[in-house]
């Protein structure tokens, strides 16, 4: 009898910011099965995490909050030297903030997912990844911890006794050690999305990823994120979801 496969498929969402417009977040939630909402730090604003939630309530799509450092500028993507103390306090404060909006809309808060530099940081940085695991274990020990597949995040939600679903990332490159390769080298990203898709599937089915050096690294793939602010996202998660279905892999959000 051939194994069953079961696969989350999550989203950056809510990512415009007041005039400016980022993403197809309408086309995209239709795809996805889960989605990570910016909490106004990085990107998102009030009224922008307010429809985001509805559209998402709306497609039965599970909801995460997207915390992040306070960086509009820089999208989140540039590290900050915080405390854990400082991680602890931000990661509280945009949990807060979005489960207010998804409260007053009939919801209840699926995930937490850090965002950008801050969740890279905690792949690699325990007391870092230590911080954030107890701020969403203070705020609600029933949601779910989005973290790199096998990091110091993942592990740091382990410990305290959270559900945990380790991430896999669809156009990323991976390093031998497992992290994701840094945007500031070439080939960080996967354009052809055949090849992406491709790597998807054998993430899920095989739990391994081809390095840049080459070698194949075991990986978990519980859920796999989708970036929906590419200029093809909506046709990528389309291929993607398409290729998954193929493959028998049922798709749905994580539930540990």
């Amino acid at each position: 009898m051939n194994p069953t496969f079961t696969v989350d498929l999550n989203c950056d969402l809510g990512e415009s910011f007041g005039a400016y417009q980022m993403g197809n977040d309408e086309a995209i939630l239709p795809l996805v099965t889960s989605a990570n909402i910016a909490c106004g730090f990085h990107a998102g604003d009030p009224a922008v995490m307010k429809k985001t939630v509805r559209l998402a309530l709306r497609q039965g799509v599970a909801l995460g909050a997207h915390p992040s450092f306070q960086d509009l500028v820089g999208f989140g993507r540039r590290e900050m030297a915080v405390s854990p103390e400082e991680a602890f306090d931000v990661t509280v404060y945009q949990i807060g903030a979005l489960s207010g909006f998804i409260t007053a809309e009939g919801g209840v808060l699926h995930h937490v997912k850090p965002h950008g530099a801050l969740y890279n940081m905690a792949a690699v940085n325990p007391a870092l990844a230590e911080a954030i695991a107890e701020a969403v274990y203070k705020v609600n020990p029933e949601v779910v911890l989005y973290g790199l597949a096998g990091s110091a995040l993942v592990k740091a939600g382990e410990k305290l006794g959270l559900k945990t679903a380790h991430e896999v990332f669809a156009d990323r490159t991976y390093q031998q050690d497992g992290t994701l390769t840094s945007r500031r080298l070439p080939n960080a990203v996967i354009t052809d999305q055949q090849e992406a898709v491709q790597q998807v599937v054998r993430m899920v089915k095989e739990r391994k990823v081809l390095s840049q050096q080459e070698v194949d690294v075991s990986i978990k793939a519980d859920t796999v994120c989708i970036h929906g602010d590419g200029a093809h996202a909506v046709v990528f998660a389309q291929l993607i979801r398409e290729a998954l279905t193929q493959e028998n892999i049922t798709l749905q959000a994580f539930s540990g």
